[in-house]
């Protein structure tokens, strides 16, 4: 297929959203999860006992996004919240599985993404990224 360069960015960013979510739902699909929600399981992963707030400031979403969310993972067991003076949250044993999975298919995504690139390209390329949501924040 070949691609338009007269194009403005955001179709392409688009697609590659569209088709990484594909992906992943593809990859998990036995478990009850959906994809909004694979950033929170791996976030939690990585900073457990992280604030429902430090979530919400992280990914730029107002507290009740968050907590709607956190809901669906605290219902499907994956998560667990203790209600000191802030809203603590950690992952199940089920939930951690579940991440690290998602983790693991993450690395595939970006083994897909690298094979038809350098290892300069790639690295160029996911420099590009960050400078683009570093602007844009």
């Amino acid at each position: 297929m070949e691609f338009s360069r007269d194009l403005p960015t955001t179709p392409y960013i688009s697609l590659i959203y569209r088709f990484h979510a594909k992906f992943l739902n593809n990859k998990v699909k036995d478990v009850n999860i959906t994809y909004g929600l694979y950033p929170f399981l791996i976030e939690i992963y990585k900073h457990d006992g992280i604030s429902q707030e430090d979530l919400a400031n992280l990914f730029y979403l107002n507290e009740s996004t968050v907590t709607r969310n956190l809901n669906k993972l605290e219902k499907r067991g994956f998560i667990k919240r203790t209600r000191e003076k802030e809203k603590i949250i950690s992952l199940t044993d089920d939930g951690v599985a579940i991440a690290k999975k998602v983790m693991d298919y993450d690395e595939k995504w970006d083994d897909l993404i690298k094979k038809d690139l350098s290892e300069d390209e790639y690295i160029n390329f996911k420099k590009t990224l960050i400078k683009v949501c570093e602007a844009i924040i």
